[in-house]
């Protein structure tokens, strides 16, 4: 939770710092600009079940929409009102506090990169968010980072972390995170007869 919370701090931190225009850039995530992808990252705070069967239904139960009617909750908030709420709700809450926080932490950070990445803004990510993350992305049901790397052997170079057996696709310890997420441009990255495989996989 205490990772999760720094991880919000960081991307308020960042936020603030875009311009207009920024705010306007499309991510890794398809058809969702900065903005779009701001509000779909508090889109679940402050929420019970009795909130996400309205929203389901309003999705005609498909849960392929259901992210898109709740991001459309706070689209009209703009950048400031954006950040302004995300720092009000550094430690999460609702579903994203679940596993102890690492829903939160781990949609954070991959949405986190998601949009810096078009922007043209790397960092240094600290070891022990990527550390967690990445164990969790293997298994947790909205990424099943094990599917998309099935059949592989995937291998941080600057970390101490690996998973899966076959090939090898090695790269730095956030592209394989990406990588584990579905981020085919991401995928593009990594090296090793393992990392072809990934490539024509992801598209």
């Amino acid at each position: 939770m205490s990772l999760a919370r720094a991880e919000r701090v960081d991307l308020a931190d960042f936020l603030d710092t875009l311009t207009p225009e920024q705010w306007e850039v499309p991510t890794l995530c398809h058809g969702w600009r900065v903005r779009d992808l701001v509000a779909h990252l508090i889109s679940y705070e402050d929420h019970d079940l009795r909130d996400m069967f309205r929203r389901l239904r309003r999705a005609g139960f498909s849960f392929g929409r259901l992210n898109d009617v709740a991001r459309a909750e706070y689209a009209h908030l703009g950048p400031r009102g954006l950040v302004a709420f995300l720092r009000e709700h550094l430690t999460p809450q609702g579903s994203t506090a679940k596993f102890g926080g690492k829903v939160g932490l781990a949609d954070g950070l991959i949405h986190h990169q998601d949009l810096r990445r078009p922007l043209g803004v790397p960092r240094t990510i600290p070891a022990e968010r990527l550390r967690v993350v990445l164990s969790f992305a293997v298994t947790a049901p909205p990424l099943r980072g094990f599917w998309h790397v099935r059949g592989v052997r995937i291998v941080a170079t600057d970390l101490d972390w690996s998973y899966g057996r076959g090939p090898e696709a090695r790269g730095s310890a956030e592209a394989v995170l990406m990588t584990l997420a579905g981020r085919p441009t991401v995928a593009r990255e990594l090296s090793g007869p393992g990392a072809e495989v990934l490539q024509r996989r992801l598209g």
